[in-house]
């Protein structure tokens, strides 16, 4: 019974992973500003669009005296309206505040990427229509960036659901503690070392080949729960680090193309790649403890009912994380 009740808990948190995943049909808007000396900066701005006509009503708004040195070149490309230009600010940015005007009423994210003349970089995120304006501030220090790529890594991690249905497949199918420990240590090893050698450029990967990949790693995950729990344990369970080692490796690209994306300081290289993996880690042990907490969850409410379960119910987590990943991989597929 307790079982059974374990895996009634974990198919109502598997159902919380997949929809975000499937239900988010926006992505963010982007503010991307290259600083070209101490008053110039090549401006890039990037908004959602349902066409070439029908595009998000956001604008950013510039301090006072800001004014474009060249025309505004606009394409509209993969779902969004791309406009580039390059412009003047009196005094530069530094100290001064940037604000989003929003006449569209949706809930829309707007990331800001500031890349600094010196080599520094700084990053944000606006959310409209609850705040409107991002402040510039002056290059960072360590402090900051150790803070700033720890919480990306956080939430890079409990934001890809493809990760995350991952180790809840691991930690669904290993049994015993040293097992779990030892098989999560080899999935962290594996997953830090092609991150490393992808984002200092040692390795190169096309982006969609590897994401088709790691969906077919959650696949291969999936099927060795169904086979354990049909008595025929696979190679996972019996050699659980290896797997986790040879699927993190795919999964540290995932990681590296993601990391790509928000770029690192070039005057704190070693300090974000490391701190952006301890990010990835913490948040990697919070969902560990999360789906720990609701399996013993499971197993309290199993020992106080007497009512029968029904035998399919284990299914349930296996077959939604293999269906979820088998879409994805298709998915993936059809962009190559």
């Amino acid at each position: 019974m307790s079982r059974s009740y374990r895996w009634v808990w974990l198919g109502c948190l598997l159902l919380a992973l997949v929809r975000p995943a499937v239900a988010d049909e926006f992505r963010p808007a982007y503010l991307q500003l290259h600083q070209v000396d101490d008053t110039r900066y090549d401006v890039l701005w990037k908004v959602p669009a349902l066409d070439e006509a029908v595009v998000f009503k956001v604008v950013p708004l510039f301090p006072a005296g800001a004014h474009a040195t060249t025309s505004v070149q606009s394409i509209y490309a993969g779902g969004a309206l791309v406009r580039r230009w390059r412009m003047e600010i009196e005094g530069g940015l530094s100290g001064k505040t940037i604000e989003f005007s929003d006449r569209s009423g949706w809930r829309l994210d707007v990331l800001v990427r500031l890349e600094r003349a010196d080599g520094s970089t700084q990053l944000g995120r606006v959310l409209l229509p609850l705040e409107s304006r991002f402040l510039v501030t002056a290059s960072p220090g360590a402090f900051e960036v150790v803070r700033t790529y720890t919480a990306y890594g956080i939430e890079h991690i409990l934001t890809g659901f493809d990760h995350l249905l991952f180790v809840l497949a691991l930690v669904l199918l290993v049994q015993g503690v040293r097992r779990l420990i030892a098989t999560v240590t080899a999935f962290t090893l594996a997953h830090s070392l092609t991150l490393v050698a992808a984002t200092l450029g040692w390795m190169e990967v096309a982006g969609p080949p590897v994401e088709a990949a790691i969906a077919l790693s959650i696949v291969f995950v999936a099927a060795e729960i169904v086979r354990s729990r049909q008595g025929r344990p696979g190679l996972t369970e019996r050699y659980p680090w290896v797997v986790a080692f040879i699927f993190g490796l795919l999964h540290g690209l995932g990681f590296a193309s993601a990391l790509a994306e928000v770029g690192l300081p070039q005057l704190a290289v070693p300090t974000a790649l490391l701190f952006f993996n301890v990010g990835v880690e913490l948040g990697q042990l919070i969902f560990i403890a999360v789906v720990l907490g609701v399996i013993a969850a499971g197993r309290w409410l199993g020992r106080r009912s007497a009512a029968p379960k029904p035998p399919w119910l284990w299914r349930i987590p296996p077959y939604v994380i293999g269906g979820s990943a088998s879409y994805w991989m298709l998915e993936r597929l059809a962009t190559f």
